[in-house]
C-alpha cells in the first residue's frame, strides 16, 4: 500500500466513485456535522477567539521567517537535555534513520503514537521491509491498520467506517495482530473501546521502542508536545526504553509562552474540547523517568521548498486541527481517500501539491478539489487563506513557471489538458483591457441570450456537465447604470436588468 497513493487517478475521477458510495456519504455527513457543531459551540465560549487566531497566525509567520535560527536553537536544547537530533531531507532518509535506530536496539516491533509525519513518509511500510512490525495504538489508526485501509481524515482516520464495520474488522483481524477480540463482540462503543484496550495493553507493556510525532516543538527548551484524547500516546511516550520522534520542521514554536496560544486553539478546533485530556511534554531524557534514549528526526520532505513560495508558505502554519475538513462541502461528499494523500480535505489540497509537486495527475488536480466557498478559511485557527493558495496553485498548474524543488529553482511546464483554459484566460485578459471590446461583447451576449446553449461544447463540456451555466441578463450592468443613473431614476426594465 503506497502511503502517498501517487498511482491514484485524478481527484475528479476518484471523487466520482466515492460520491456513489451511499454508506460512505452517510458516515461522513453524520460525523462531520456532529464535529462541526461541537466545535462551533466550543469556540463560541471564548470571547477573544479572533485575537487568539491572529496571535497564532503571527507566531507561525514569525517562526517561519526565522526557521533556520529556531531549528538550530531547538537542536542545541534537545542535545543539551540528553537527546540526539537527526536531519532528514526527504522521506527515504527519514525512513533509513528510523529503521537503523530501531535495529540498533535489537527489537523487531514498535508501538506508535498517531503521527501524520510518519504516514507521510510511509514509515510503517519501510519498517516492515526491514523486518520490524509497527503497531498503531490510536483507536482510529488501529481500525485503519487492522482493516488494511487508509486514513481518510486528519483527526478521525476511520471516519468513513461505522460501528458495524469496526466490529467486523475487530472480530476478523485482531487475532492475527495479537490478542483476539472477545467472543460475542457487539458494535456498542463501550465494547469496541474495551476490545481495543485489551488488545493494545499487552503491546504497551512489552514494547521497548516507541515512535511518535509531535504537535509542537519548543525551541527555547527543546521540549516536544503531544496532545491526545485516549491516553495511548502517554503510554507510548513513557513506557518504552527508546523513543524516536519524527517531526516536520514547521512544527516549531519559539517559546513556552507561544505554546499557550495553540493549547487553547487546537483542542477547541479539533476535538471541540476546552483542553486535551492528555497533554504530554518531554525534554530530552531524565534518569528513572521515561525513555532512557531519545532521538528526534527533523523532517523536511518538501517543506523548505514550500517555504520559498510567498503565497503557498502559509500552509506551513497548519496545526492539523482538521476544522477545514469538517466544514468543506467537497470533503463531506467525496471523503478523504479521493485526495490521494495522508492530508485530505482543503489543507491537503494545498499542502500535498507543494510537498510533492504538481507533476502527477492526482497532485495537479488537487487545487481544483474545492468550490472556493471560503468556509475553510473562516474556521482555520491560524487564518490560512486556503482559497487564495488554491487559486495560486491552479495558476501554477495551468501556466507553469519558476518554483523551488529540492532546493533548486526549476521552471514547470504548463500541465496537459489546460490549453483551452489558458486560451480563455488570455482572451479574457485581452478583452478586459479594452473597455470598448468588453462593452460590445456584453451587449452581444445579452441580445443573443435566447440562442445560448444549456451546456458548453468541446472542452467546456467537462465544466458544464456538473454546473448550470449562469443566465445572461437582458441588459448589461453598464447600460442599466447609464440608463437609470445608478438606479436613482427610471427604475428597472427587462428580466434580469439589474443583475
Amino acid at each position: 500500500m503506497s502511503v502517498t497513493y501517487l498511482g491514484m487517478p485524478a481527484f475528479p475521477e476518484a471523487a466520482r466513485e466515492a460520491v456513489g458510495d451511499r454508506t460512505l456519504r452517510a458516515n461522513l455527513r453524520h460525523a462531520t456535522h456532529t464535529i462541526r457543531a461541537k466545535r462551533a459551540a466550543a469556540v463560541a465560549e471564548v470571547s477573544d477567539w479572533a485575537q487568539l487566531r491572529e496571535a497564532g497566525k503571527r507566531i507561525k509567520d514569525h517562526t517561519l521567517r526565522r526557521l533556520d535560527h529556531y531549528l538550530v536553537q531547538l537542536e542545541e536544547a534537545v542535545t543539551a537535555a540528553g537527546g540526539t537530533v537527526h536531519w532528514a531531507a526527504d522521506a527515504d532518509e527519514a525512513n533509513r534513520i528510523v529503521a537503523a535506530l530501531v535495529k540498533e536496539t535489537g527489537e523487531s516491533e514498535v508501538v506508535k503514537v498517531k503521527s501524520m509525519a510518519t504516514q507521510e513518509i510511509g514509515l510503517n511500510e519501510a519498517l516492515e521491509a526491514e523486518g520490524v512490525r509497527a503497531y498503531e495504538t490510536d483507536l482510529a489508526e488501529l481500525i485503519v491498520q487492522l482493516g488494511r485501509d487508509r486514513p481518510s481524515h486528519i483527526l478521525v482516520p476511520a471516519i468513513h467506517r461505522n460501528r458495524g464495520e469496526i466490529r467486523d474488522i475487530f472480530a476478523r483481524e485482531m487475532s492475527a495482530w495479537g490478542r483476539p477480540a472477545p467472543e460475542g463482540l457487539t458494535d456498542t462503543p463501550a465494547e469496541l473501546a474495551e476490545a481495543a484496550r485489551l488488545h493494545l495493553r499487552e503491546k504497551f507493556l512489552r514494547a521497548k521502542v516507541g515512535i511518535s510525532g509531535a504537535n509542537f516543538m519548543v525551541a527555547e527548551t527543546g521540549t516536544l508536545v503531544v496532545v491526545e484524547s485516549e491516553g495511548n500516546g502517554r503510554m507510548c511516550l513513557t513506557l518504552p526504553e527508546t523513543l524516536i520522534s519524527v517531526v516536520g520542521i514547521e512544527k516549531i514554536v519559539p517559546t513556552w509562552r507561544d505554546l499557550e496560544v495553540f493549547l487553547q486553539t487546537l483542542p477547541r478546533s479539533s476535538t471541540a474540547e476546552r483542553m486535551n485530556p492528555y497533554t504530554s511534554t518531554w525534554t530530552g531524557t531524565t534518569d528513572d523517568d521515561g525513555p532512557r534514549t531519545f532521538h528526534l528526526v527533523l523532517l523536511d520532505n518538501g517543506r523548505t521548498d514550500t517555504l520559498a513560495d510567498e503565497v503557498g508558505r502559509q500552509a506551513l502554519r497548519c496545526i492539523r486541527c482538521s476544522a477545514c475538513l469538517n466544514v468543506c462541502p467537497v470533503y463531506e461528499r467525496a471523503g478523504g481517500h479521493a485526495y490521494g494523500s495522508v492530508y485530505p480535505g482543503p489543507i491537503g489540497a494545498i499542502l500535498s501539491p507543494q510537498l510533492r509537486g504538481t507533476g502527477s495527475e492526482i497532485d495537479a488536480s488537487l487545487p481544483y478539489a474545492s468550490s472556493l466557498c471560503g468556509a475553510c478559511y473562516e474556521v482555520c485557527p491560524v487564518a490560512i487563506d486556503i482559497p487564495e493558495v488554491l487559486v495560486h496553485l491552479r495558476e501554477r498548474v495551468v501556466q507553469g513557471g519558476p518554483v523551488i524543488r529540492e532546493g533548486n529553482k526549476v521552471v514547470l511546464k504548463p500541465a496537459r489538458g489546460h490549453a483551452a483554459e489558458r486560451a480563455a484566460m488570455r482572451a479574457a485578459r485581452w478583452a478586459f483591457g479594452r473597455p470598448g471590446v468588453l462593452r460590445a461583447g456584453q451587449r452581444l451576449a445579452s441580445r443573443t441570450r435566447g440562442l445560448h446553449p444549456r451546456t458548453l461544447p468541446g472542452p467546456g463540456r467537462a465544466w458544464s456537465a456538473s454546473r448550470d451555466l449562469p443566465a445572461v441578463p437582458a441588459e448589461p450592468f453598464r447600460d442599466w447604470w447609464q440608463r437609470t443613473n445608478g438606479g436613482t431614476t427610471g427604475g428597472t426594465t427587462g428580466e434580469g436588468a439589474a443583475k
